[in-house]
């Protein structure tokens, strides 16, 4: 059975999800606050989380950024915050997702089914690694290193993103192109999320993130990787 967390801090929210979570077979466990979350994270081993922003003890971001550290559970953001800088933030740290407060049903509950049904991070058919002079990518061990040896830490979205764009490397890959292979097949249109993650990529990849020479972005197109 699915094992959802929510963190969040308010009862009628709490209690809202609850009934309509266990109503559609997922098993819930709830945190009101930051530390409790972290906490059930642990016990519980979730196969997603829920996470409120506005928690009273840790601002949800921080508690974003723990909880990244310990686990690849998709993460869906409720956040009442309408500033743009705001979500791009919770997506720059590893949010796989985020709904804004007040939400619908139905909208929550189709993205919560989008996040479980993405898929791990996928093989490519080739044997050979991805290797430049500033980096190595393994994509069958799914390792990511500098020359050096030193490891590169990429998400399951990011290696879903450059596996994408490796198998068709040199080409422009479209924007729905690889939100569909980062996210599923709901998504198409949300090319904010592309930039933000194409900016981490960026920061762990490129020698100079500012002025990169492996991925490069199409205006208004997509993305390609040069390797």
């Amino acid at each position: 059975m699915t094992t959802i967390l929510l963190v969040e801090d308010d009862p009628g929210i709490v209690s809202t999800l609850r009934v309509h979570l266990r109503a559609r077979g997922y098993t819930i466990v709830t945190a009101e606050d930051g530390a409790s979350g972290l906490r059930e994270l642990t016990r519980a081993q979730p196969d997603l989380v829920l996470l409120d922003l506005g928690l009273p003890d840790l601002d949800g971001v921080d508690v974003l950024r723990r909880l990244r550290e310990r686990s690849d559970a998709p993460v869906v953001v409720l956040t009442a915050r309408q500033a743009s800088q705001d979500k791009v933030e919770a997506l720059d740290l590893g949010a796989d997702d985020y709904v804004t407060k007040p939400f619908g049903m139905d909208e929550l509950l189709a993205r919560i089914r989008a996040a479980l049904r993405r898929p791990g991070v996928p093989d490519l058919d080739q044997d050979e690694p991805l290797v430049t002079p500033h980096f190595r990518l393994d994509f069958r061990a799914h390792t990511a290193t500098r020359p050096d040896g030193t490891p590169l830490r990429l998400t399951p979205i990011e290696w879903r993103l450059v596996a994408e764009l490796a198998r068709h490397r040199g080409d422009v890959v479209s924007h729905p192109r690889l939100l569909r292979a980062a996210w599923g097949p709901a998504y198409g249109r949300e090319s904010n999320y592309l930039r933000v993650y194409v900016n981490q990529l960026r920061r762990k990849l490129e020698p100079t993130p500012s002025d990169p020479v492996y991925l490069l972005t199409e205006p208004g197109i997509g993305y390609r990787l040069m390797p």
